[in-house]
Protein backbone atom coordinates (compact mmCIF):
# COMPACT_ATOMS: atom_id res chain seq x y z
CA UNK A 1 0.00 0.00 0.00
CA UNK A 2 1.06 3.55 -0.69
CA UNK A 3 -0.64 6.43 1.07
CA UNK A 4 0.31 10.08 0.35
CA UNK A 5 0.94 12.20 3.43
CA UNK A 6 0.71 15.95 3.92
CA UNK A 7 3.61 18.38 3.82
CA UNK A 8 3.01 19.15 7.48
CA UNK A 9 3.36 15.49 8.40
CA UNK A 10 6.50 15.17 6.29
CA UNK A 11 8.11 18.03 8.20
CA UNK A 12 7.23 16.29 11.46
CA UNK A 13 8.74 13.03 10.22
CA UNK A 14 11.93 14.72 9.00
CA UNK A 15 12.61 17.58 11.44
CA UNK A 16 14.77 20.55 10.64
CA UNK A 17 17.08 19.91 13.59
CA UNK A 18 18.78 16.56 14.15
CA UNK A 19 17.01 13.88 16.19
CA UNK A 20 18.76 11.95 18.94
CA UNK A 21 19.36 8.95 16.67
CA UNK A 22 20.78 11.18 13.95
CA UNK A 23 23.07 12.93 16.40
CA UNK A 24 24.33 9.55 17.65
CA UNK A 25 24.95 8.43 14.06
CA UNK A 26 27.19 11.42 13.32
CA UNK A 27 28.82 11.32 16.73
CA UNK A 28 30.76 8.37 15.37
CA UNK A 29 33.52 6.40 17.02
CA UNK A 30 36.24 7.53 19.42
CA UNK A 31 38.49 8.30 16.47
CA UNK A 32 35.85 10.67 15.07
CA UNK A 33 35.54 12.41 18.44
CA UNK A 34 39.32 12.78 18.72
CA UNK A 35 39.46 14.29 15.23
CA UNK A 36 36.80 16.85 16.16
CA UNK A 37 38.59 17.67 19.41
CA UNK A 38 41.81 18.24 17.48
CA UNK A 39 40.03 20.57 15.08
CA UNK A 40 38.53 22.43 18.06
CA UNK A 41 41.96 22.92 19.64
CA UNK A 42 43.49 24.17 16.38
CA UNK A 43 40.53 26.48 15.74
CA UNK A 44 40.77 27.97 19.25
CA UNK A 45 44.49 28.60 18.76
CA UNK A 46 43.77 30.39 15.48
CA UNK A 47 41.13 32.53 17.19
CA UNK A 48 43.56 33.40 20.00
CA UNK A 49 46.18 34.45 17.45
CA UNK A 50 43.61 36.63 15.69
CA UNK A 51 42.71 38.14 19.06
CA UNK A 52 46.36 39.09 19.67
CA UNK A 53 46.62 40.63 16.20
CA UNK A 54 43.46 42.74 16.41
CA UNK A 55 43.60 43.53 20.12
CA UNK A 56 40.48 45.13 21.60
CA UNK A 57 39.05 46.10 18.22
CA UNK A 58 37.30 42.80 17.62
CA UNK A 59 36.86 41.68 21.21
CA UNK A 60 33.20 40.62 20.95
CA UNK A 61 33.69 38.87 17.63
CA UNK A 62 36.79 37.04 18.84
CA UNK A 63 34.94 35.90 21.95
CA UNK A 64 32.06 34.58 19.81
CA UNK A 65 34.38 32.78 17.41
CA UNK A 66 36.28 31.31 20.33
CA UNK A 67 33.10 29.88 21.83
CA UNK A 68 32.04 28.37 18.51
CA UNK A 69 35.48 26.89 17.90
CA UNK A 70 35.79 25.43 21.39
CA UNK A 71 32.47 23.59 21.03
CA UNK A 72 33.02 22.39 17.46
CA UNK A 73 33.42 18.79 18.67
CA UNK A 74 29.94 18.99 20.21
CA UNK A 75 27.84 20.86 17.62
CA UNK A 76 29.31 19.55 14.37
CA UNK A 77 27.29 16.25 14.43
CA UNK A 78 24.10 18.33 14.77
CA UNK A 79 25.17 20.41 11.77
CA UNK A 80 25.88 17.33 9.64
CA UNK A 81 22.56 15.68 10.45
CA UNK A 82 20.63 18.91 9.94
CA UNK A 83 22.15 19.32 6.48
CA UNK A 84 21.07 15.79 5.61
CA UNK A 85 17.57 16.49 6.91
CA UNK A 86 17.39 19.66 4.83
CA UNK A 87 18.30 17.69 1.70
CA UNK A 88 15.42 15.26 2.36
CA UNK A 89 12.96 18.06 3.15
CA UNK A 90 13.59 19.59 -0.28
CA UNK A 91 11.40 16.91 -1.85
CA UNK A 92 7.89 18.27 -2.33
CA UNK A 93 5.85 15.13 -1.71
CA UNK A 94 5.98 12.06 0.48
CA UNK A 95 4.09 8.86 1.06
CA UNK A 96 3.76 6.11 3.63
CA UNK A 97 4.52 2.74 2.02
CA UNK A 98 3.68 -0.68 3.45
CA UNK A 99 4.74 -3.97 1.87
CA UNK A 100 6.37 -7.29 2.69
CA UNK A 101 9.87 -8.60 3.14
CA UNK A 102 10.46 -10.65 -0.01
CA UNK A 103 14.05 -11.72 0.55
CA UNK A 104 16.78 -11.49 3.17
CA UNK A 105 20.44 -12.06 2.33
CA UNK A 106 23.91 -11.06 3.54
CA UNK A 107 26.76 -9.41 1.64
CA UNK A 108 30.24 -8.13 2.43
CA UNK A 109 30.50 -4.43 1.66
CA UNK A 110 33.64 -2.37 1.20
CA UNK A 111 33.52 0.40 3.81
CA UNK A 112 37.01 1.83 3.37
CA UNK A 113 40.58 1.35 2.31
CA UNK A 114 43.85 1.87 4.16
CA UNK A 115 47.30 2.30 2.67
CA UNK A 116 50.25 0.72 4.43
CA UNK A 117 53.79 -0.40 3.65
CA UNK A 118 54.85 -4.03 3.95
CA UNK A 119 58.25 -5.32 5.12
CA UNK A 120 59.69 -4.95 1.63
CA UNK A 121 58.74 -1.29 1.45
CA UNK A 122 55.91 -1.88 -1.00
CA UNK A 123 52.68 0.09 -0.81
CA UNK A 124 49.79 -2.20 0.10
CA UNK A 125 46.11 -1.30 0.08
CA UNK A 126 44.03 -3.04 2.73
CA UNK A 127 40.29 -3.25 2.16
CA UNK A 128 38.01 -2.91 5.16
CA UNK A 129 34.89 -4.98 4.62
CA UNK A 130 31.82 -5.42 6.78
CA UNK A 131 28.91 -7.87 6.68
CA UNK A 132 25.61 -6.22 5.81
CA UNK A 133 22.03 -7.38 5.78
CA UNK A 134 20.00 -6.78 2.62
CA UNK A 135 16.20 -6.70 2.55
CA UNK A 136 14.26 -6.85 -0.69
CA UNK A 137 10.85 -5.29 0.00
CA UNK A 138 7.85 -5.37 -2.29
CA UNK A 139 4.08 -5.01 -2.54
CA UNK A 140 1.20 -6.51 -4.46
CA UNK A 141 1.76 -4.22 -7.45
CA UNK A 142 5.25 -5.57 -8.14
CA UNK A 143 7.10 -2.54 -6.79
CA UNK A 144 10.37 -3.59 -5.14
CA UNK A 145 13.12 -1.75 -3.27
CA UNK A 146 16.23 -2.87 -1.44
CA UNK A 147 17.35 -1.64 1.97
CA UNK A 148 20.82 -2.26 3.42
CA UNK A 149 22.32 -1.94 6.88
CA UNK A 150 25.37 -3.16 8.80
CA UNK A 151 24.58 -6.58 10.23
CA UNK A 152 23.41 -6.80 13.85
CA UNK A 153 22.31 -9.81 15.89
CA UNK A 154 18.81 -8.44 16.37
CA UNK A 155 18.23 -8.67 12.63
CA UNK A 156 18.16 -12.48 12.85
CA UNK A 157 14.45 -12.23 13.65
CA UNK A 158 13.64 -10.72 10.25
CA UNK A 159 12.17 -13.18 7.77
CA UNK A 160 10.41 -13.15 4.39
CA UNK A 161 6.69 -12.49 4.66
CA UNK A 162 6.92 -9.98 7.48
CA UNK A 163 5.38 -6.53 7.03
CA UNK A 164 7.76 -3.68 6.24
CA UNK A 165 7.06 0.06 6.24
CA UNK A 166 9.01 3.11 5.12
CA UNK A 167 8.72 6.70 3.94
CA UNK A 168 9.08 7.52 0.24
CA UNK A 169 10.00 10.96 -1.11
CA UNK A 170 9.23 12.39 -4.53
CA UNK A 171 8.96 15.61 -6.52
CA UNK A 172 5.82 14.38 -8.29
CA UNK A 173 2.42 14.85 -6.71
CA UNK A 174 1.25 11.37 -7.77
CA UNK A 175 4.45 9.82 -6.39
CA UNK A 176 5.08 8.52 -9.89
CA UNK A 177 8.83 8.63 -9.42
CA UNK A 178 10.37 7.83 -6.06
CA UNK A 179 13.59 9.76 -5.51
CA UNK A 180 14.45 8.65 -1.99
CA UNK A 181 13.40 6.20 0.70
CA UNK A 182 13.88 6.18 4.45
CA UNK A 183 15.11 3.38 6.65
CA UNK A 184 12.59 0.54 6.93
CA UNK A 185 10.48 -0.40 9.95
CA UNK A 186 9.54 -4.03 10.69
CA UNK A 187 6.51 -3.73 13.04
CA UNK A 188 6.36 -7.38 14.12
CA UNK A 189 9.90 -7.23 15.52
CA UNK A 190 9.90 -3.49 16.29
CA UNK A 191 13.12 -3.17 14.31
CA UNK A 192 14.53 -0.42 12.10
CA UNK A 193 16.79 -1.34 9.21
CA UNK A 194 18.82 1.18 7.26
CA UNK A 195 22.10 2.95 6.93
CA UNK A 196 20.84 6.22 8.43
CA UNK A 197 17.91 7.07 10.77
CA UNK A 198 16.12 9.48 8.44
CA UNK A 199 12.86 9.94 10.29
CA UNK A 200 11.37 10.80 13.65
CA UNK A 201 10.49 7.27 14.66
CA UNK A 202 7.76 7.91 17.21
CA UNK A 203 5.92 10.09 14.66
CA UNK A 204 6.28 7.40 11.98
CA UNK A 205 4.87 4.69 14.25
CA UNK A 206 1.91 6.94 15.04
CA UNK A 207 1.28 7.35 11.29
CA UNK A 208 1.55 3.57 10.94
CA UNK A 209 -1.10 3.04 13.63
CA UNK A 210 -3.41 5.62 12.07
CA UNK A 211 -3.17 3.95 8.67
CA UNK A 212 -3.48 0.42 10.03
CA UNK A 213 -6.97 -0.05 8.62
CA UNK A 214 -6.62 2.07 5.51
CA UNK A 215 -7.07 0.32 2.20
CA UNK A 216 -4.24 0.51 -0.35
CA UNK A 217 -3.86 3.88 -2.01
CA UNK A 218 -5.43 4.24 -5.44
CA UNK A 219 -2.33 5.75 -6.94
CA UNK A 220 -2.17 5.42 -10.75
CA UNK A 221 -0.76 1.98 -11.56
CA UNK A 222 1.89 3.43 -13.82
CA UNK A 223 3.32 5.20 -10.78
CA UNK A 224 4.20 1.82 -9.27
CA UNK A 225 6.88 1.23 -11.90
CA UNK A 226 9.14 3.55 -10.01
CA UNK A 227 12.74 4.26 -10.85
CA UNK A 228 14.82 3.94 -7.73
CA UNK A 229 18.30 2.72 -6.99
CA UNK A 230 18.44 -0.81 -5.68
CA UNK A 231 20.53 0.29 -2.75
CA UNK A 232 19.77 3.12 -0.35
CA UNK A 233 23.10 4.88 0.14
Amino acid sequence: MLKPITREKLEQLIPLIATGQQYAYYWGKWSDLLNRLLISVVAVLVVLILGLLFGDQGGALILLLGGIASLYWLWFPVYQASLRNAASRRFKYAGFWRGKVLEVFLTEELIGEEETVNQRGELVIIENRERWINLVLGDETGFEVEVQAPLQRIYKAIAPGQTAELLVLSNQSDLGRINKISDAYIPKQNLWVGQYPYIQRDVFMEVSRQLGGVSPSRVNNRSRNRNIKRRDR
